[in-house]
């Protein structure tokens, strides 16, 4: 087993995702991705296997209104155009995916953006 820093952020993340499976219940999952630039957010049904919404800091709607996209404004942003494509697609509880990322500053920033959009997790 190796203690690489990229080994370790795998095993957690695998660990997270286990956990959602079995306290998911059928629900759509939240899932977030952060890079030091930008911050991604899409509903997955893992179950079809398929993407029912997605939004990012790369957006159209979102980029011009932004400083950088690696700042808690912009993980809001984010948050909130997430949880508006999800309402328009009928989406309403979701189970939140935060992978391997500590739940905390731009990840606890969408998470709350998101909830404030009406979704519920």
């Amino acid at each position: 087993m190796s203690n690489k820093p990229e080994a370790l952020f795998r095993r957690r993340r695998k660990r997270v995702r286990y956990r959602l499976r079995q306290v998911a219940k059928g629900r759509l999952r939240l899932s977030v991705f952060r890079s030091s630039r930008h911050i991604y957010a899409q509903i997955v049904d893992d179950g079809a296997g398929r993407t029912v919404a997605a939004a990012s800091t790369l957006d159209g709607t979102v980029k011009p209104n932004l400083k950088t996209g690696a700042d808690t404004a912009a993980a809001s942003a984010v948050g909130k155009l997430i949880a508006e494509r999800a309402k328009a697609a009928g989406v309403e509880r979701v189970v939140f995916d935060r992978g391997a990322y500590l739940f905390h500053g731009r990840v606890k920033a969408l998470a709350d953006a998101a909830r404030e959009g009406g979704l519920e997790f």
